[in-house]
């Protein structure tokens, strides 16, 4: 529904009772053609081109909390598709360009803002290193441009060029990537795909799988009855592993707490967002004036939605490292996303060996920038039982023969936060 200017301001004069649901809290049907268990931008955006791109919209969406309660709402909101192997590129890339038309698509402010991501560089090494990942988004059609300390010094002046244990030589910028406003992402594409048709279903646990007599999945248990369904696409992050095992389903991938921090509010100071190369952490500056940042994952394998001390310091010795006036920052609040990670730090995007059970995990750092390529891909597998184009790579049989799309390497470091 489109507002206009003075509806706008009696709605604000109002204390905004007036608003309507953005989507239809749905109750579940006995069955439908395709349900995704998840309610995370992945499957939001899976139900979404389901519908829009592939006409399909007897479709189910159920989530055993809330919309935007999950990783959608634990993560720091970053987009780009600065990826190094032919793989990955492509396929962030795409979800660039989706990220691009995305608010006129949904006709929902996503609060998307391509305001840049610069990856520092603090030796000859890591130069060459970004260099050839620079020559390989240029040979993918993607923009980038290695920059000297002078340039870098430029377009953030507050930084430790020369004092610093690691001083800054130069960095990697992707112009056109950015930030999102992760929530906003998913409530966009949850009123969309409703107004399609798509039953969002809440407060709905998956607590096993029907199976018919040749063990193919015909449908889910839930805590608010069985659900029949043609076809079941699971995009639960961090919870794949669970979720899967209720099939008799072991995967490549392992689930670990990554935190993430925000300060009190600032005057403008960050132009973009910004990642350190000689640790993993990574900061941008949110609306609102919080200094947003984070770093690696917690060591442990952990289902918490919180996080360690050690990872704290580790992350705020990074900043410091990195700016040290961010010592003089109160930090607001802290919380953690559940991160499934894989075995070569790239997702999966495939049918499983159980006929009618299909897979969206194992996204390690790269979940949030890859939403709309992430559900207009397994919106792809779910209609047409094929691979979309950028995604052939995705394949879980990949570990077993050898095909690895090895990030992992770079995953631990910044510029794959």
């Amino acid at each position: 529904m489109r507002y206009s200017i003075l509806q706008l301001a009696r709605q604000a004069l109002g204390r905004h009772r007036g608003w309507g649901p953005a989507w239809r809290d749905a109750s579940p049907r006995d069955g439908y053609d395709i349900v995704i268990v998840g309610g995370g931008g992945h499957g939001l955006a899976a139900a979404y081109y389901l519908a829009k791109v592939h006409g399909i919209t007897n479709v189910a969406l159920v989530e055993r909390g809330w919309i935007g309660g999950g990783n959608a709402g634990r993560n720091t909101t970053i987009i780009r598709s600065n990826y190094a192997l032919p793989g990955n590129e492509p396929f962030y890339e795409w979800s660039m360009k989706l990220w691009e038309g995305l608010e006129q698509d949904l006709n929902y402010n996503a609060m998307v803002s391509q305001r840049g991501v610069l990856n520092l560089f603090h030796s000859d090494p890591q130069r060459d290193a970004y260099a050839r990942r620079g020559n390989a988004m240029r040979l993918h059609g993607v923009d980038c441009d290695l920059l000297d300390a002078d340039a870098v010094r430029k377009m953030a002046p507050f930084l430790d060029f020369d004092n610093a244990r690691f001083p800054i030589q130069g960095g990697l910028l992707q112009a056109r990537g950015g930030t999102a406003r992760h929530d906003a992402v998913n409530w966009g594409y949850a009123r969309a795909a409703s107004a399609l048709g798509v039953d969002i279903i809440q407060n709905c646990e998956v607590t096993g799988f029907v199976r018919d007599n040749a063990g193919a999945v015909t449908g889910v248990e839930t805590s608010r009855g069985t659900i029949r369904a043609g076809k079941v696409g699971l995009a639960v992050a961090g919870m794949t592993s669970h979720v899967a095992a209720k099939a008799g389903l072991r995967l490549p991938i392992e689930s670990h707490v990554l935190q993430a921090f925000v300060s009190e509010g600032l005057k403008p100071l960050i132009p973009g967002v910004i990642t350190f190369g000689a640790g993993h952490f990574y900061i941008s500056q949110s609306d609102k004036g919080g200094l947003v940042f984070g770093g690696d994952i917690d060591g442990y394998n952990s289902y918490a939605q919180r996080g360690n001390l050690p990872v704290v310091e580790d992350v705020c010795e990074g900043g410091m490292a990195l700016m040290p006036m961010i010592g003089r920052v109160r930090m607001l609040r802290s919380w953690g996303g559940v991160m499934d990670m894989s075995m070569d730090g790239s997702p999966i995007i495939d049918r499983t060996p159980i006929d009618g059970l299909y897979l969206n995990a194992g996204w390690c750092y790269g979940g949030f920038k890859a939403t709309p390529a992430s559900g207009w891909c397994f919106a792809h597998l779910l209609a047409n039982d094929a691979p979309h184009e950028t995604a052939t790579a995705y394949r879980l049989d990949r570990f077993r023969t050898g095909h690895m799309i090895d990030e992992k390497g770079a995953g631990a470091q910044a510029n794959l936060h």
